[in-house]
């Protein structure tokens, strides 16, 4: 630093109104310092060597300053982030939604059947007038608010004149994965308002390479919406720490406003919309919800589709969804402050709820898996040693199973509908085309995966809604004699031109095939873990024109 001039010295006090202009302009830009450092030229007129040796002093304050404040912009930390998008930095959206894409095309195989006939089947009856609705839909026991989503998708394509079947399948999955990019975003900006940008880092890593969020999160699943619906409700409730301005209620004053003025208008709002959008498709007025609880919970009929013992959901249901995971799970219970308490009761909660039901499912558990990776995150935090490791054991032992499951699993059910849509080309082949899917009921996608009026028929299974102990579905009458079933069935009628069925199936009816001039034109993989009525491969039979 240069010394100061003798002149300066000698009138230091005089020359303290014009140092004071200009410490007020540095004032403003640098706050305290500008204040402190006109003091220390005040105090200069004591002698030039106290001048000099707090003038130094100064000058580190002015270098401290300004390098606090430049960390103090670190994401979290309430500085500069950034370009925003969706409340969070415009990469990290862009990010999530690029990778949930590729998830979406990375997923090719089938999980459930309620993926297709709950969603999209449902949907394209909606617009196009043809199709096959369930029997849950001709009981009320379905919403059509969900299937209203692909339902607007699939008509402004048919506005375009642009609705062909591949946009009719991709389309309303890509949608479903930007919806899950995005929940995965407002799940990591949870986590950095409760804790901070670290914690929600490691939370949004755990979220991302979950193998079971990677094989759902883009399927056409109410539960997959449900998922989604309830990451953005855990965003806005009032936790300890977050910055929402929602009430709770056991902390609100006034219980009895805060329900007649805020929870009973969303409650009748979000209910009355429901309402309409069932009136206008089943055509009358129709509380889903309510016939939805009387079948499912207090009749509980859902026992026709399988039962599971009570503890199901502790031993299997979440082990499995959790995979790799568990383990940091159980540790981030343990380490995770108290304010994340109400995440691992409502968990418990869950679980303990669905497990009084008999009929069990993965899926039906899938939207606490987000509170999970919450905890999963927390225990990668808090590990000291070995977080490398971890990581790449996470990574690599969620990748394999994603992709296996994505990929190759129960991939048939997709590939054979290629093969059927093949038979909509040509529009000579639909004037003698018809299609006989000999498979256990809803195995297949139906004419969302089609999109042409093609004569097709399946096995049908609709539950006994009469009490009869002795009822069999169609499928199941089907399977206990198969060939004198198509014997008895087509014994007078017309043959299907077409007939698919699982390579478990074609044995026992060789006969039947051979006697009406049948010849295997295709064979599509299925899976490597063939069961009961599933097998392997399955096979399309072909009937020879004569």
């Amino acid at each position: 630093m240069r010394s100061p001039s003798p002149r300066k010295l000698r009138h230091g006090r005089s020359l303290a109104p014009e140092h004071h202009s200009g410490s007020a302009q540095c004032g403003r830009e640098r706050g305290p310092v500008g204040l402190e450092a006109q003091s220390d030229m005040q105090a200069g007129a004591e002698g030039g060597f106290f001048l000099r040796r707090r003038s130094r002093s100064a000058d580190t304050v002015r270098l401290r300053k300004r390098k606090s404040a430049l960390y103090s912009a670190a994401p979290g930390a309430g500085g500069e982030r950034g370009p925003e998008l969706f409340g969070e930095n415009i990469y990290l959206v862009l990010f999530t939604i690029t990778l949930r894409v590729l998830n979406c095309f990375l997923v090719q195989t089938s999980f459930v059947p309620d993926e297709y006939w709950q969603s999209l089947e449902v949907a394209h009856h909606m617009v196009f007038n043809y199709g096959y609705l369930t029997w849950e839909w001709a009981e009320g026991l379905r919403g059509y608010s969900y299937p209203l989503l692909f339902a607007t998708i699939y008509r402004v394509l048919q506005l375009l004149a642009n609705d062909d079947v591949q946009l009719l399948i991709w389309i309303p999955r890509l949608v479903q994965a930007v919806l899950s990019a995005l929940a995965d975003v407002k799940l990591y900006s949870l986590v950095r308002h409760l804790d901070n940008a670290e914690t929600a880092k490691w939370v949004y890593l755990c979220q991302l390479c979950s193998w079971f969020t990677w094989y759902c999160c883009t399927r056409t699943l109410t539960n997959t919406m449900e998922t989604v619906l309830t990451i953005f409700a855990l965003f806005y409730y009032p936790m300890e720490g977050s910055k929402t301005r929602s009430r709770h209620f056991w902390q609100e004053q006034k219980k009895v406003d805060l329900v007649l003025y805020t929870y009973i208008p969303v409650g009748l709002v979000t209910l009355g919309i429901s309402l309409i959008i069932d009136r206008v498709f089943f055509g009358e007025w129709i509380l889903v919800q309510l016939k939805f609880l009387k079948f499912n919970v207090l009749q509980n009929l859902g026992t026709f589709y399988g039962s599971h013992p009570w503890h199901w959901y502790l031993t299997q249901g979440l082990p499995v969804i959790l995979g790799t995971h568990l383990p940091f799970f159980i540790h981030g219970c343990i380490q995770a402050p108290k304010r994340y308490r109400i995440l691992l009761v409502v968990v418990v909660w869950t679980v303990l709820v669905y497990s009084t039901l008999s009929h069990k499912e993965f899926r039906f558990i899938y939207p606490v898996l987000p509170f999970c990776m919450v905890f999963c995150g927390y225990s990668l935090k808090q590990l000291k040693t070995w977080k490398k490791s971890a990581i790449t054991f996470l990574l690599l032992s969620n990748l394999l199973p994603a992709l296996y499951m994505g990929l190759i699993h129960q991939r048939g059910s997709l590939d054979v509908m290629i093969h059927m849509q093949q038979l909509c080309n040509n529009s000579s082949n639909q004037s003698w085309a018809s299609v006989f899917v000999m498979m256990p009921c809803h195995s297949t996608p139906f004419y969302s995966h089609v999109h042409c009026p093609l004569p097709m028929r399946f096995l049908r299974c609709p539950p006994d809604l009469t009490g009869k102990e002795s009822y069999l579905d169609e499928a199941d009458i089907f399977y206990s004699n198969p060939l004198k079933w198509l014997n008895e069935e087509f014994c007078n009628g017309t043959l299907p031109t077409h007939l698919v069925f699982f390579s478990v199936l074609e044995q026992e009816i060789s006969s039947f095939l051979v006697l009406n001039g049948y010849e295997r034109t295709t064979t599509v993989f299925h899976t490597h873990m063939p069961q009961g009525r599933i097998g392997s491969h399955i096979y399309v039979y072909t009937r020879r024109v004569k």
